[in-house]
């Protein structure tokens, strides 16, 4: 029979961006924008709060995305708590491409295995990534959700796997977020079912790029993050984020759908770092995000969820 750790326990998971161009349903990066939840074993019942993004739209009950994904793993660790009081301040976006439901999976998992006395014993980090990414469908956003950092994932023979690739400490990104979420299911319906054979062969040679872009090249990142399997067959779903990435390329930044959408993320250089040839910086891509939206400069996050305190 499982024991719980006695009062709360508070977890910090970062927003994502999958894709990243080229690297479609493959390719994952953490982003230094984090959602703190808390949780605590109760005598009975469920509580759950919800303050900041999705707040006024979220349940409140067992169907609550978090609470799901902590049944899950409590259930994966034989446990079965009487009671659960759950917190959730959220800071990452609902619906705009940057991992928010990856983020609550990924969340509620850390925090079910840090409630229970010797939870890391009974479900090590390969079992808890492969957990959310079976109930995120793909493992892209889950993957440096839980990893931190840069992160290749995928599926073989019905069995998750994922890796960590390396990231130049002097890359950053700027996120242009709209105003007007849009579902995934909406975005990934629009995709056609083939693509031609020079598409596919170009953009595999893209990905590859990216990889050793991301890796010590950002000189070579406009050109690693063109894009030739999905972005441009979602413009009717969201053709002011087409408009915005196109713009950006034009003039040489290195921009790109985040996630299915409809937030762009354009790489520069990081906030402590010189100018350089490949970036102007942040600050002149600050001054291109379009009237309504939101423009955040952020870093990329080397940690994933944390355990916190």
């Amino acid at each position: 029979m499982a024991r719980f750790v006695d009062g709360e326990v508070s977890v910090s998971v970062p927003a994502t961006s999958a894709n990243l161009g080229p690297g479609f349903d493959a390719l994952g990066l953490a982003l230094a924008l984090r959602d703190e939840l808390t949780a605590q074993v109760t005598d009975g019942g469920l509580e759950v709060v919800v303050e900041g993004s999705g707040s006024q739209d979220v349940p409140r009950d067992e169907s609550h995305l978090v609470v799901r994904a902590m049944r899950a793993a409590f259930a994966a660790m034989h446990a079965d708590p009487p009671g659960l009081r759950l917190v959730c301040r959220n800071v990452i976006p609902h619906g705009r491409g940057l991992g928010s439901s990856s983020a609550a999976i990924v969340g509620g998992i850390a925090l079910a295995r840090a409630l229970v006395a010797g939870g890391m014993l009974l479900m090590d980090d390969t079992a808890a990534f492969e957990l959310a990414a079976g109930m995120e469908g793909h493992p892209d956003n889950v993957a440096p959700a839980w990893f931190g950092g840069f992160v290749i994932s995928g599926e073989q023979d019905g069995a998750w796997f994922a890796t960590n690739s390396a990231l130049d400490p002097r890359i950053s990104a700027v996120v242009f977020i709209p105003p007007i979420p849009l579902a995934t299911e909406t975005a990934r319906g629009l995709l056609p079912s083939t693509v031609p054979h020079a598409d596919a062969a170009a953009n595999a040679g893209r990905a590859a790029l990216l990889v050793a872009s991301l890796a010590s090249r950002p000189e070579m990142l406009l050109l690693a993050t063109r894009d030739y399997l999905h972005q441009d067959y979602r413009a009717a779903a969201m053709p002011e984020s087409l408009e915005l990435v196109h713009r950006l390329r034009a003039a040489g930044h290195p921009a790109i759908v985040s996630g299915a959408g409809p937030t762009v993320l354009a790489f520069t250089d990081g906030p402590m770092q010189p100018l350089s040839d490949w970036s102007p910086g942040p600050r002149v891509l600050l001054e291109q995000c379009p009237p309504g939206w939101q423009a955040m400069p952020l870093d990329l996050a080397t940690r994933g969820v944390e355990v916190l305190g």
